[in-house]
């Protein structure tokens, strides 16, 4: 299966791309779900930080919080980091909901006790 592009232009893919801070789950076919983090979000695609290792043209599971797993593809790696296009693209009442939980937990956690 092939990864769809839906975005044309470098700034129309930029506009919709959320820094942020995301516990989720990842696994490579076949193996056991492992804890990582998105810190990069947009409707595409996702920028992972994680110990699996991975590379360019990979196939993976992607778990966002609430969502069950969605199939997504290495498109580069680099160190503990990877950059990944989703299978198909988030829907835009999904995008918006995780960008809205992000941005709670991290303003949450940023609270002083």
């Amino acid at each position: 299966m092939g990864i769809h592009k839906t975005f044309t232009t470098e700034t129309s893919r930029s506009d919709q791309r959320h820094n942020v801070l995301i516990g989720v789950k990842l696994r490579r076919p076949g193996e056991t779900w492992f804890t990582s983090r998105v810190s990069d979000l947009s409707p595409t695609g996702f920028r992972i930080q994680t110990f699996v290792k991975l590379a360019p043209g990979m196939d993976l599971w992607i778990m966002l919080p609430g969502f069950e797993g969605r199939r997504a593809q290495v498109m580069w790696a680099r160190d503990h980091e990877a950059g990944c296009n989703f299978e198909r693209p988030l829907h835009p009442a999904i995008f918006d909901h995780i960008i809205r939980l992000a941005k709670v937990r991290n303003s949450t956690a940023s609270k002083p006790l």
